[in-house]
């Protein structure tokens, strides 16, 4: 084959970077013009966020903090739920307290969640605040390459909440610091538990969804046996909800171990202890949510923990 001149070697270079631009620019459907700028993210009326250092953990987080609709035009203090898991269940939370307000006549409320650590994958995160001992037998792997998992700081997490987001969320906000609530789910449960054994006038109502009591073949069962035989008295308001689903399969054999826990079970008979300890300051009620799985259940617990505690017009 005959060799190109120089001059027809330029002219076929010069083609060949403009079909490479104009091929750039082609979108995947077919058109020639280069791809429309990000849209903006949707964002959530009346919220914003803060971070907070968590002095005794060494550990950075945030909180996200929803206002209701007349918080602007009053001078009145709100009712505060703290919301656990807060990368989930904050949105959940802020929407049905929301509704429930406008179409139920429930009262107005501060929604507080509060995140997992920053720089901390959310797993990693919630398995070591949420938790309250690094259990005696487990197979866990880390979601944190390069980070062994870790457990068991439900006790300090408890107090960094009472004794740093406390004190910021009263300084900053009309937040009624009287009627605070708790809202945890599965492990978040646990930490509510944890909290409600060593320190339970933090909160005026506990909101405790599908607690894992299996954890560390049930230790919980133990703090509780732990704390009746020191105390007179459990000063709380708790409501346990659980979906009717979340039940040992048919032909297994109940235990205190995650693969073999009947979860529903597990709960009806930590309450059953709670009440029959007769504490004078103890009220609990619990709902177990029919044809409710572990991963839907979670509304409907609130929605009736919420009414089982704030006020309503209708």
């Amino acid at each position: 084959m005959k060799a190109l001149s120089p001059f027809l070697a330029q002219r076929l270079a010069r083609c060949l970077v403009l079909c490479s631009a104009l091929c750039s620019a082609v979108s995947p459907a077919g058109s020639a013009f280069a791809q429309s700028p990000a849209a903006p993210p949707y964002l959530l009326d009346n919220t914003e966020v803060r971070d907070i250092r968590a002095q005794v953990l060494g550990r950075d987080y945030q909180l996200y903090v929803a206002l209701p609709d007349s918080y602007r035009d009053s001078r009145k203090r709100y009712p505060v739920l703290f919301v656990v898991d807060a990368n989930y269940a904050f949105p959940v939370v802020r929407n049905i307290a929301s509704r429930l307000h406008k179409h139920a006549g429930m009262e107005e409320v501060i929604v507080v969640g509060l995140s997992y650590a920053k720089g901390d994958a959310g797993t990693y995160s919630r398995r070591r605040d949420y938790t309250p001992t690094t259990p005696r037998r487990h197979s866990y792997r880390s979601d944190m390459p390069g980070r062994q998992p870790a457990f068991g700081e439900a006790a300090a997490y408890g107090r960094f909440v009472t004794a740093e987001v406390f004190p910021l969320v009263a300084r900053l906000y009309r937040a009624d610091m009287g009627r605070k609530v708790f809202v945890g789910h599965s492990y978040g449960s646990l930490l509510g538990l944890q909290m409600l054994l060593s320190q339970p006038r933090s909160f005026e109502h506990y909101i405790l969804g599908s607690p894992s009591l299996w954890y560390d073949a049930g230790i919980m069962f133990e703090r509780e046996k732990a704390y009746a035989a020191q105390h007179r008295d459990l000063p709380a308001s708790v409501f346990f909800g659980i979906g009717g689903l979340e039940r040992l399969a048919p032909g297994k054999r109940r235990s205190r171990s995650e693969e073999d826990a009947d979860m529903v079970e597990d709960l009806r008979e930590f309450d059953a202890a709670l009440n029959a300890r007769r504490f004078p300051g103890l009220k609990t009620r619990l709902r177990v949510f029919d044809d409710e799985d572990h991963a839907s259940v979670f509304p409907f617990v609130l929605t009736h923990g919420l009414r089982a505690y704030l006020k309503s017009s209708k």
